[in-house]
């Protein structure tokens, strides 16, 4: 068989999915690093919207601000009750 007949498999939403744990993990460093308790300033952050529950320190409140709330709860909930991939 040659390589023109196989069939490349294209997923984009694992590389987004890596994408959002690698912001969401620069951000809790960034909360930890100033001080604060990561896991009540990003619940703060997704319940309000405001993004001054984020620091700006190492550009973490302009990263988290690049995923999308809704995204961000949809991941949080299926990894909590197991449904990630």
């Amino acid at each position: 068989m040659d390589d023109f007949d196989k069939t490349m498999k294209f997923n984009v939403e694992k590389e987004e999915n890596t994408k959002t744990k690698e912001i969401m993990k620069e951000v809790y460093e960034a909360l930890v690093e100033k001080g604060y308790n990561p896991i009540n300033q990003i619940v703060g952050y997704v319940l309000s919207g405001d993004p001054t529950y984020i620091t700006s320190h190492k550009n973490a409140r302009n990263l988290i601000r690049s995923v999308e709330r809704d995204e961000l709860l949809e991941k949080m909930l299926r990894n909590y009750i197991g449904l990630d991939e």
